[in-house]
């Protein structure tokens, strides 16, 4: 069952991003850009995680769940370092993803060669 809402969740969170691109005519940037901060409002107003427990990779692997690391992140160091926390919180957080992202990125234009 939980295989089921995983799939549900994540194919739903995927087809708000498709509408976006395709009914609102939104470039890839915005839409990317869009989905990000759903993810961080919907943290901010503590529902995100209620989303993780209840659909679990299913709302972790979409993009919306960077949003909802980044915010995480600045609000939990925020209270044990003030408004420094905020800034090394979303890094702290969220550095795993971002160094993965430039690494694969990196091998991948090393082992194949890119068009354009």
């Amino acid at each position: 069952m939980v295989f089921l809402w995983a799939f549900l969740v994540g194919g739903c969170i995927c087809v708000i991003g498709q509408l976006l691109l395709d009914v609102g005519k939104l470039t890839p940037g915005h839409t990317l850009s869009t989905l990000v901060v759903a993810g961080a409002i919907l943290d901010g107003f503590e529902l995100y995680e209620p989303l993780i427990d209840f659909a679990g990779a299913g709302a972790t692997v979409p993009i919306t769940s960077f949003g909802n690391s980044l915010v995480h992140g600045a609000l939990e160091e925020a209270e044990k370092h003030g408004i420094i926390g905020v800034i090394t919180g979303m890094f702290e957080i969220t550095s795993s993803g971002i160094s993965a992202a430039i690494i694969f990125g990196m091998i991948g234009a090393i082992f194949f060669k890119a068009k354009g």
